[in-house]
Formats: C-alpha cells, structure tokens, sequence
C-alpha cells in the first residue's frame, strides 16, 4: 500500500470525467445472476424455479445460506414457501426458506418471534447437517433474543460450517455493540473476536478481513453514540496505527487470494474499500471500487449517515478521479 495517505474529503457526488458511470444498485443477490432470476420467480410465487436453484447449490453452506437469506426478502416469500412446504411437506428446502422468511417477518413486526423460532427449530430438525436454519435463528436473535441465545445459535452453526461467513459478520456487529462507550480499544470483545477467527481460519478464507469489518462496526456503533462524527471525512477512526496494520494486512490478502468466487465476495470488498477510502489509500480504493462494479452493499455505506448508494457513488467516484482513473468500470 501506498505511504503516506491524506484523508478523503467530505462525502460528495463528484464525476469522473470523460467516460459513463456505472450504475450501482443495492440489490441484495449481489452478482448471484441465478439468484436475482429465482428471487424474482419467487414473488411471482414460481417457487419450482427455487427448488431447482437450492438442488443446484448443494451443500455448499455459504452460498446457500446467502441464497436464502435473499430470497427470503422476496415479496410474498413466507406464503409462497408455505405454499411450497404444503405442496412438498418433506422438503427441508421449502422449511428452511419459509424459516427465513418468517424471521424476516418477525423482524419487520408482522410476525411474532417465537412463531420465527419454532420454523427455525422445525426446519433445523428437517436438516440436521444444515446450518442455514441456524442462520436463521441467529439473525432473530441478534435482534431480538437475549446473548446467550445468540451465541447457542452461532454455536451451532460453527459446529455444521466452521467459517461460516454471514455468522461471523452477524457475531461482529453483535459485539461491536457492547461497551459502547470504549473508544479504540484493541481488546474490545468485537476487536478480539474478529482476530481469533482471521487467525484461526484457513490462509485462503475471506474471515481474514474480518477485522476491518469489526473496525467499520465499531465506527457504526460510536457514531451513533456521538462519539464520532457522522461523516466519515471528520474522523480520525482510520488513521490510527493500528488501523493501518489491519488494512495493511487485508489489503495484502486480497491481492494474494482475492476470494473473489465466494458467494458473499461483494460485501467483503465493500467493506474493504470502504475502509481504504477513509484511509485516504485512492489508488487501492479505485482498484477495489472497479472490482465491485454495479454491486454496492448497504452496510457499511449506511453507517455514514447518508444514504448507501450515494455514499457509495461519492466514494466510487472521488477515489477514481483522484487516482487518475477518468474512466469508470
């Protein structure tokens, strides 16, 4: 990485001249194209299209927990999965997707969570092997459910998927909330937590950013406590030594694995450029954001205070007009 990095100035739209813009969308399949096709056939209520789609994806937990978070955010999607569990009352598939769904539900209060626990529990006892309905239970809990539920669920989950990614951001922003007061402080539960599953993750496993998202979370969790500035520009939270050894070392690992084929790749690199960004690192921010492409993540955009895709856009364009990159990707 490049030394001596200057802040980025404040968020604002800035054009890259001289070439179209792409055009970024939050849309949560990322660049899972099958993904975006069965969502959509999900709220039209093709649920066959998603049967096939969860057939294809196997056992392969990380991508299937992503594809049914997602589609679980279909509209419609907890009758159509209740309609499918109904045509199929054997398919651990339709349980688990109208598992997620329900919790989804709950989450947005047209539900009640313990009728979201009980389709966790049902489709966890369908699939045994599976953590996707765990997934489940730990994203209830992590809103709703008290620490030590929380942590049974990403106990579970680690016991079927070791590295399961989504928990591990899950348990991230989870610890980022307590003590949240402590300013930069190694030794913060979300800091510690974050370290153990870098280090103790295989070399090529993308858990190896997981400290810069840790590092975002707890800038999420201070600014909405007042203890940092809403824009990140104003804020110091990057520049300390120790962030720069945690960008130092995961920027390094993108370069040699990328991890680019996993299922979540996006919300990595977002997070990671999100970061070099505010680092004030132009050149390897640019390098990231073409990376991304059309496929920005909500989080941590939203922790600005401004609105995800014009964080992002801001972002995007201002590091690769000051990287001297006048052509967007």
């Amino acid at each position: 990485m490049s030394p001596s990095p200057t802040p980025p100035p404040p968020l604002r739209r800035a054009r890259c001249p001289g070439g179209p813009v792409l055009a970024p969308v939050l849309a949560p399949a990322l660049d899972d194209a099958q993904l975006a096709i069965a969502a959509d056939g999900l709220a039209l209520g093709q649920w066959a299209r998603v049967r096939s789609l969860l057939t294809e994806t196997g056992e392969d937990w990380d991508l299937r927990g992503h594809r049914l978070t997602v589609l679980a955010t279909s509209p419609g999607s907890a009758a159509w999965a209740g309609d499918w569990w109904l045509a199929e009352p054997d398919s651990g598939d339709a349980a688990t997707l109208l598992a997620l769904a329900t919790v989804r539900l709950a989450l947005h209060g047209e539900s009640s969570t313990q009728d979201a626990a009980e389709a966790c529990a049902t489709a966890a006892r369908m699939l045994p092997e599976d953590p996707t309905p765990w997934l489940g239970a730990l994203i209830l809990a992590r809103r709703t459910g008290t620490p030590d539920a929380r942590d049974h669920a990403f106990r579970q989950i680690r016991a079927r998927h070791r590295d399961h990614h989504h928990a591990h951001h899950l348990m991230t922003a989870a610890l980022a909330e307590q003590q949240p007061g402590a300013r930069d402080d190694p030794r913060h539960p979300a800091h510690a937590f974050a370290a153990r599953a870098a280090a103790r993750a295989p070399a090529d496993s993308p858990l190896a950013l997981l400290p810069v998202v840790a590092h975002a979370e707890r800038y999420r969790v201070l600014a909405a406590g007042g203890l940092a500035p809403a824009d990140p520009a104003d804020c110091g939270h990057w520049s300390t030594r120790r962030a720069h050894q945690i960008l130092h070392d995961a920027f390094d690992w993108w370069l040699e694995w990328g991890g680019e084929d996993h299922p979540r790749g996006k919300v990595d690199l977002n997070f990671l450029a999100h970061a070099t960004f505010h680092e004030g690192r132009m050149a390897e921010a640019a390098a990231l954001f073409q990376r991304i492409g059309p496929h920005p993540t909500r989080a941590p955009w939203s922790y600005t205070g401004h609105d995800a895709d014009g964080a992002f856009r801001a972002a995007r364009d201002t590091a690769l007009r000051r990287a001297g990159d006048t052509t967007a990707p």
